[in-house]
């Protein structure tokens, strides 16, 4: 047998790949050269559909909600995604269709909105990327800006009357959502959903505020919004919150009222306005099955953002809860940054009417200023493990 007959079935494949490859290259340089296409493409093949080819400047004066409308309309006919190029696109209440996605080039800094920026012009609006009932959508690259117009306007919206028959599982990615009058990304009744990589700050609302389950949000920066950082205050469970950078946020770095089967693991929460973790009761009820592991929360309770409660100022708050594992949280107190401002908070851990639950092995290193566990009682004694949380006040 010769030695192109041994030749095997991978080294065939990987020479065919090759000769392939290269006649795609020849192709696309015969293409570059100004050969011209046999047919025009069809909307179907021309993914993604850029918006400048529906009429969209991105000149940051002419109104490009049309255009851009006209683009997510023809994505969605063929489940496409719409490119969104550099530019500046003034635009409000822009509506994705199901199946479909917007990407653009994410190029956004901490501190500037750029690359590709849809930004608000209608104080009006409800919003200006809404994905109710995009089933499936994927947002991806954008940053939003809303210029504080208006009154609860929110960044990315989905609003639902009711949870429906079907998953929405839309996917929001390396995305800066920025100075909205509401939320940054409200997410009302949603079910399957993820949030990733992305940036919400310097909202009047919360960075994200989910009433739903079934979301992971995973690697985002949730910073400097009015209230929350991450806010859940309906019916809320199953949702994954992981290694997140959630701080100076002036109503809480993260609070849930009334959920349940939450995984809060790897996070770093500074600088709150009020607790760094809070998991309270709502309309009376508990909160269940909920996990916070291995999280930093650095000095929480910001004097001058005011407080409700004389417990407010405090790392990691737990009032009417059933199956808490809080273990392995590192926490301690400070100031503004430079060295400015009051030192807070006032307690590191407060807890009352727990039940299945345990509350072991954190560490409060100068925690605190006033004590670091405050334990209002009611407790199911028989299910609850207080012990082994070691730390020392700061004297500062």
């Amino acid at each position: 047998m010769g030695a192109e007959s041994r030749r095997t079935r991978r080294e065939f494949l990987v020479a065919a790949g090759t000769v392939g490859a290269g006649m795609m290259l020849a192709d696309s340089r015969v293409i570059a050269a100004g050969q011209p296409k046999e047919r025009s493409e069809t909307v179907e093949e021309r993914h993604p559909l850029s918006v400048r080819d529906f009429g969209a400047k991105g000149d940051g004066k002419t109104d490009d909600t049309a255009a851009i409308q006209k683009a997510l309309d023809a994505a969605g006919e063929v489940q496409g995604t719409v490119f969104v190029p550099h530019g500046d696109y003034p635009c409000h209440d822009l509506k994705v269709p199901a199946g479909a996605g917007m990407q653009g080039l994410p190029t956004w800094s901490y501190r500037r909105a750029q690359g590709s920026v849809l930004r608000l012009n209608d104080a009006n609006a409800r919003c200006l990327l809404d994905l109710t009932g995009a089933y499936g959508a994927t947002v991806q690259g954008l940053s939003l800006h809303g210029g504080r117009l208006g009154t609860a306007v929110h960044g990315i919206m989905v609003e639902k009357p009711d949870y429906g028959k079907q998953e929405d599982t839309p996917r929001i990615d390396t995305c800066c959502v920025e100075g909205f009058s509401g939320d940054g990304i409200r997410l009302e009744r949603i079910w399957c959903f993820s949030v990733r990589h992305s940036f919400s700050h310097g909202n009047g609302g919360c960075g994200l505020r989910v009433r739903g389950w079934d979301g992971f949000i995973l690697d985002n920066w949730l910073s400097g919004n009015r209230m929350a950082g991450f806010g859940a205050y309906d019916e809320s469970a199953s949702n994954t919150l992981t290694a997140n950078r959630i701080e100076w946020n002036r109503q809480g770095g993260i609070l849930i009222r009334g959920g349940s089967t939450y995984n809060i693991t790897g996070n770093y929460i500074d600088r709150s306005g009020r607790n760094g973790i809070a998991i309270l009761p709502r309309d009376g009820g508990h909160s269940a099955v909920i996990t916070a592991t291995g999280n930093v929360i650095y000095r929480s309770g910001k004097p001058d953002w005011g407080k409700e409660g004389d417990y407010d100022s405090a790392h990691a708050r737990f009032e009417n809860v059933r199956g808490l594992v809080f273990t392995g949280n590192a926490m301690t107190a400070g100031r503004d940054d430079n060295n400015r401002g009051e030192w807070s908070p006032d307690y590191s851990i407060v807890v009352r009417r727990l039940a299945s639950s345990i509350i072991k092995d954190n560490v409060t290193h100068r925690g605190s200023l006033k004590k670091l566990l405050v334990d209002l009682g009611e407790h199911d004694a028989e299910t609850v493990v207080i012990k082994d949380n070691v730390g020392t006040l700061d004297r500062t």
